[in-house]
C-alpha cells in the first residue's frame, strides 16, 4: 500500500511506500527536499503537513516548538503517512541552499573501468548522508590537509554511496594511491557538496551535455537524475575522447539512448587508433556539438572535462547564439580535479 504526497507550492507529487518516511520517499523520487542529519536531530527537514501521519520513532524534543507542533509542523525524516498528505516545504533550488559538510566515508567498492580510469564507491554513514545536486563535486581531504576534487557520478536519489571516476595522473599526490594501494574499507574524509555545476531541472529547454574524458562523471549523474525525475526535455549527450577504449562506460550511455526516446548519445573520437573500425563521429567534441546545433538560443549546455575543451566550447557556443545564462561548465584542472 502507498499514499500520495503532494508538495506545495511546487505541486510535485510522489507515492510514499508503506514503512518509508516522508524524506526517504522524496529523495527516492529525486525531489530536492531540504535535510541534514536524517536522524531527527537537526530540524532541517521540518515541514507543515496536512493529513494523517505518525512517527516511526522519536526525534530530538527541542527541534520543534510547541507552536510548530500545534501548527502541524512535522520532522519529515521520522514521519510516515497514514493517508495522502500535503506537505508545505521550500524545495532546494540552488547549491547555496545546501549545507557544506565534512564527514568520514568508507571505500566500499573499487572497479577498474579502463587502463587509466578507476571507479570507487564511498559508503556514507547510514543516518548521515550528504545532500547534493546532480553534477556537484566533493573534495577528498588528505592527511596533510591538502585536497583533491572529484565530481559525484551518481544521482541524488541514489545517495547511500558516492560514486567517483578517477583518472590516473602520473606523479600525482592522490591518484597513484587509488590505483596501487587503495583497499576496500579504507576510511577517507570528504567535504561537500561543492560547486555551482548542477542540472537546472525546471528548464523547458533542450539539454546538451558535453563530456571530455572523466567529465562523463557529473554528466552521468545529471542523466540519471533526469531519468528519475521523468524529464521530457530532449537530451543530447556528447562524449569526447581520443580513442574508443577511453569511452569507459560507452555501453551505459548507449542503453540510455535505447531505452529513452528523448535521449540521444553521440560519442566523438579525436584520435581513433583504428579509423576503419570506427564509423562514428570524429574530430573535436565541441565542433560536433556546434555542427548539430548551429542555433543554441533555446538550449541549456552543460560541459565538464579538460580546460581546453571547456574553453573552446564556450567560445564556439557563444557564436551559436547561446545565452550565457544557459551555459554551464566544470573545468577539470590538474591538482584541482583528479590528481
Amino acid at each position: 500500500m502507498s499514499n500520495k504526497v503532494t508538495l506545495q507550492p511546487s505541486g510535485n507529487e510522489f507515492q510514499l511506500k508503506d514503512g518509508d518516511n516522508i524524506l526517504d520517499g522524496a529523495l527516492e523520487h529525486g525531489v530536492s527536499f531540504p535535510y541534514g542529519c536524517q536522524n531527527g536531530f537537526c530540524g532541517n527537514c521540518k515541514a507543515k503537513v496536512s493529513g494523517d501521519f505518525s512517527y516511526q520513532d522519536d526525534y530530538k524534543p527541542d527541534v520543534l516548538t510547541a507552536d510548530e507542533v500545534a501548527d502541524g509542523v512535522v520532522i519529515c525524516c521520522k514521519a510516515e503517512a497514514n493517508s495522502d498528505l500535503v506537505v508545505e516545504v521550500h524545495e532546494v533550488a540552488g547549491a547555496d541552499e545546501i549545507e557544506v559538510r565534512t564527514m568520514p566515508v568508507k571505500v566500499s567498492r573499487i572497479e577498474k573501468l579502463a587502463d587509466d580510469v578507476m571507479r570507487i564507491f564511498l559508503k556514507q554513514p547510514e543516518e548521515d548522508t550528504l545532500q547534493f545536486l546532480a553534477g556537484q563535486y566533493i573534495e577528498i581531504i588528505m592527511e596533510d590537509e591538502s585536497r583533491r576534487a572529484f565530481s559525484i557520478a551518481n544521482a541524488p536519489h541514489n545517495d547511500s554511496e558516492i560514486e567517483l571516476h578517477i583518472r590516473m595522473v602520473e606523479g600525482g599526490k592522490f591518484t597513484p594511491h587509488v590505483f596501487k594501494d587503495m583497499q576496500e574499507k579504507e576510511i577517507l574524509r570528504i567535504e561537500g557538496p561543492l560547486g555551482t555545476f548542477f542540472l537546472r531541472e525546471d528548464s523547458d529547454n533542450d539539454i546538451v551535455l558535453v563530456a571530455g574524458g572523466t567529465g562523463f562523471a557529473p554528466i552521468k549523474g545529471m542523466v540519471e537524475h533526469a531519468i528519475e525525475l521523468g524529464l521530457e526535455n530532449k537530451i543530447f549527450i556528447y562524449w569526447g575522447a581520443r580513442d574508443l577504449q577511453d569511452l569507459y562506460l560507452n555501453s551505459l550511455a548507449e542503453e540510455w539512448a535505447e531505452q529513452h526516446e528523448n535521449i540521444r548519445y553521440i560519442p566523438v573520437l579525436s584520435d581513433a587508433s583504428d579509423e576503419a573500425a570506427w564509423d562514428g563521429r570524429t574530430g573535436y567534441v565541441h565542433e560536433a556539438v556546434s555542427a548539430d546545433h548551429p542555433d543554441m538560443f533555446n538550449i541549456d549546455v552543460y560541459m565538464a572535462g579538460p580546460p581546453v575543451m571547456v574553453d573552446s566550447g564556450k567560445r564556439e557556443f557563444l557564436l551559436c547564439n547561446i545565452s550565457p545564462d544557459n551555459l554551464h561548465s566544470d573545468s577539470f584542472e590538474i591538482a584541482g580535479k583528479s590528481e
